[in-house]
């Protein structure tokens, strides 16, 4: 059970239509803000964390003239209000230029 207040595992599937879509909210308002050209690729990870609404905590992959780079990013969202904003959005690390993923390769 997880604890009130506390940041744990999203419900919604990391791949899900939701997640995937507050994931391209947050580039979206990270590209306006700092006038940048990042493009969305995927969702690594997703949490939630119930506040007043729900605050997302999103790691994402983003690539950005032509190298994948990993975001975190946290999207609080207030459905009731129509209500979604951009919090934070900072730059975490980069990803190798080819994984076993982009290759189609089975680790192991």
């Amino acid at each position: 059970m997880a604890t009130l207040g506390g940041v744990h595992d999203s419900e919604a599937s990391q791949n899900s239509v939701e997640i995937d879509s507050l994931a391209r909210f947050a580039v979206e308002e990270h590209n306006k803000k700092e006038n940048a050209m990042l493009e969305f690729a995927r969702v690594v990870k997703a949490e939630e964390q119930v506040v007043s609404g729900t605050m997302y905590h999103l790691t994402i992959e983003a690539i950005e003239a032509g190298r994948k780079n990993i975001y975190e990013a946290k999207v609080w969202v207030k459905p009731w209000l129509n209500f979604m904003e951009l919090k934070e959005f900072k730059h975490a690390g980069d990803v190798p230029v080819f994984t076993s993923s982009d290759l189609g390769v089975l680790k192991g």
